[in-house]
């Protein structure tokens, strides 16, 4: 599998950008990327005060440089620049070894246990 990472510094960001993400990926985020054509998943983590990144992952190399292209092309408009007030720090393709579903399973939530 085919992944990419993006992530933006929050070292400078101003105080509650992590949660004005958490409201923005509720609202709008995870909608849109429910429906992207070519995407197997997308998972948002965070260190609050330290970064904030997207882990895709692509069913195909096709896929994943098609929509690198597309982000890398509008960063300085992407929903993260303007909430995090910077451009980021890291934009990383990278390879899936392999991933296991464990018996707790898994769930799409725009929020687990917080």
């Amino acid at each position: 599998m085919f992944g990419l990472s993006v992530r933006w510094s929050l070292t400078d960001a101003p105080v509650g950008t992590l949660e004005r993400l958490h409201a923005f990926i509720e609202e709008e985020s995870l909608a849109r990327f429910a429906g992207m054509d070519g995407l197997r998943h997308k998972t948002w983590r965070a260190r609050d005060g330290e970064w904030f990144e997207g882990t895709y992952v692509f069913v195909s190399a096709e896929a994943r440089a098609e929509f690198q292209e597309e982000f890398e092309a509008s960063v300085a408009t992407a929903a993260g620049t303007r909430l995090i007030g910077s451009l980021p720090i890291l934009i990383e393709p990278y390879e899936v070894v392999a991933v296991v579903r464990g018996p707790a399973g898994f769930r799409s939530s725009a929020r687990f246990e917080s």
